[in-house]
């Protein structure tokens, strides 16, 4: 079984992840990290060079991938689990993490990082998270087991918060397990 932390850019996903990961022992995956070492390239010139379809095409590779295998913490792209395809994948081999913040904290954590971030590459940047997010919304909460908003916490208080919430989640995984025996 595999943990997947995902939600929306900003929200921590790889710093939680990484502490995740060395609390529990796991590997650490960032899957913008195995789309970057399979292009070649940064997300920034994926998305300038090749365009946004070949970025989504080298993510889903990538969470099929990292969805074989067992025993990481995987941090997901904001846009991984909007394709069905690769919710499938990651639902069938983790627990699904929703981290959430809200856009003024968003704004404020990725504020320097214009040129790695190609969805906000444009003058109103709360606006446009603002509209990303209320697109993105429903289906981040339906494909998440926990949701946990980091807005005003420390990535340590997260981390504490994800190692409660797993004890119970692991049992709606239990159930899960054997139910795709049946």
């Amino acid at each position: 079984m595999n943990i997947a932390l995902f939600g929306f850019m900003g929200v921590g996903k790889t710093e939680v992840g990484r502490l995740v990961a060395e609390r529990l022992g796991l590997a650490f995956v960032d899957l913008d990290d195995v789309v970057i070492d399979r292009a070649g390239k940064s997300i920034a010139e994926i998305f300038e060079e090749d365009g946004e379809p070949r970025f989504r095409e080298l993510e889903r590779i990538a969470a099929e991938e990292v969805s074989a295998r067992n025993g990481q913490v995987v941090a997901c792209g904001g846009g991984t689990v909007l394709n069905s395809e690769n919710l499938k994948k990651l639902r069938n081999s983790s627990v699904m993490i929703l981290l959430t913040a809200d856009p003024e904290t968003i704004l404020r954590r990725v504020e320097g990082d214009s040129n790695s971030r190609p969805l906000l590459n444009v003058s109103d940047r709360l606006e446009r998270i603002g509209s990303l997010l209320s697109v993105r919304h429903r289906s981040y909460l339906e494909a998440a087991d926990v949701a946990i908003d980091t807005s005003h916490r420390t990535p340590e208080e997260v981390v504490e918060d994800i190692l409660l919430r797993l004890k119970e989640v692991t049992r709606l995984y239990e159930g899960r397990d054997s139910q795709k025996r049946n």
